[in-house]
């Protein structure tokens, strides 16, 4: 009698990843493509909480998968390939991080300002934090083990309070409580101590629980309702659209802040948004149209500014709204067109 075998059938996804693997190594870069594709989105938004930029993150990914395809000899297997890929992800952003001033908002230069200020300038000279298009970026957890959900971890609040870290620690944090790798896979991976990763993150948890609010946006949009949500926001572009001050005013709470990097100055209270809001965008603007879209998982306006109402308009900001209860709490209106190629947006309406 032959032998029987009362082994479990093979899995056809991991035979084929095993031949595309095999096959990248050998030099085939569309089996190196395949391998990486499943995985893009997700390394590129880690990228970017690393860093802060959407640029940013598009050449550091870039530049990880090189680093990853010439180096794909020296895969062993022990591991999974995910995590080899993150941990050539997080040392290219450590590089980047270590040479590199950290990004800001307007917040972090300087106190908030009473009055409208109608004739600032751009700081140039400032790495701003910038705004991520979360299309196609996964709802829930990325493993059980972790403490934020993945489109928690790209919200404005915690991206911008990451950028007050260490490299070290925000790695810490990023792989361990967001993707949910050990604490000695992490040590691995960034090339130090299990207790010196402890350390890092038990520093990292600290300044992010001091610069973030204790509900996240994605709390409080479940909280609101999408239709409510599409409904505010819908409010305060018409709002705008419209130059009605009277519409605008009861959509935002009496704490209210508003900020437009590259511009340093920002407004904090319902008094000084107003008065900004009232001399700015209704008054000095001659002409707006939008199209609503969705940044770091909040929801987001694409303004044009036109010269007339019936001429064209260009791409003048993606503004990212941060809600409280029924009501606008934070308002950062990112300006330039550069920031509209990555949301798919157009550089102009007619």
């Amino acid at each position: 009698m032959g032998e029987i075998s009362f082994g479990l059938p093979a899995d056809p996804v991991r035979s084929g990843q095993e031949a595309d693997l095999a096959r990248a190594r050998t030099g085939d870069d569309a089996a190196f493509a395949r391998l990486v594709g499943p995985l893009y989105q997700e390394l590129h938004a880690h990228c970017y909480r690393m860093l802060g930029s959407t640029h940013d993150a598009d050449d550091a990914l870039q530049e990880a998968l090189l680093r990853a395809w010439r180096g794909l000899a020296r895969f062993e297997g022990r591991g999974s390939l995910r995590s080899w890929l993150y941990t050539v992800a997080t040392r290219t952003c450590l590089d980047l991080v270590a040479s590199r001033a950290k990004r800001a908002l307007p917040a972090d230069l300087g106190s908030s300002s009473d009055r409208a200020v109608l004739d600032a300038a751009p700081l140039t000279d400032v790495a701003w934090l910038a705004p991520y298009p979360d299309q196609g970026l996964a709802d829930g957890r990325a493993a059980p083990e972790a403490r934020y959900e993945r489109r928690e971890s790209v919200e404005l609040a915690f991206v911008a309070a990451l950028q007050h870290l260490s490299g070290n620690q925000r790695a810490a944090l990023l792989l361990f409580d967001v993707l949910g790798f050990s604490a000695a896979e992490i040590a691995t991976m960034i090339g130090t101590s299990t207790t010196s990763v402890n350390s890092a993150l038990a520093r990292a948890r600290r300044l992010i629980a001091e610069k973030t609010p204790s509900m996240s946006q994605q709390q409080a949009l479940r909280k609101i309702g999408d239709a409510k949500v599409h409904k505010l926001v819908a409010a305060f572009a018409t709002a705008l659209e419209r130059g009605d001050i009277d519409a605008l005013v009861p959509l935002l709470t009496e704490d209210v802040t508003w900020s437009m990097p590259p511009l340093a100055h920002w407004y904090k209270g319902l008094a000084a948004v107003t008065d900004f809001a009232l001399q700015v965008p209704i008054t000095s603007c001659p002409s707006w149209r939008t199209l609503p879209t969705s940044a770091n998982a909040q929801p987001a306006v694409a303004f044009y500014l036109g010269g007339d109402v019936a001429g064209p308009h260009t791409a003048w900001s993606i503004t990212v709204f941060a809600l409280r209860g029924p009501r606008i709490c934070e308002i950062v209106s990112f300006l330039g067109p550069d920031h509209f190629p990555p949301f798919a947006l157009p550089a102009s309406l007619p």
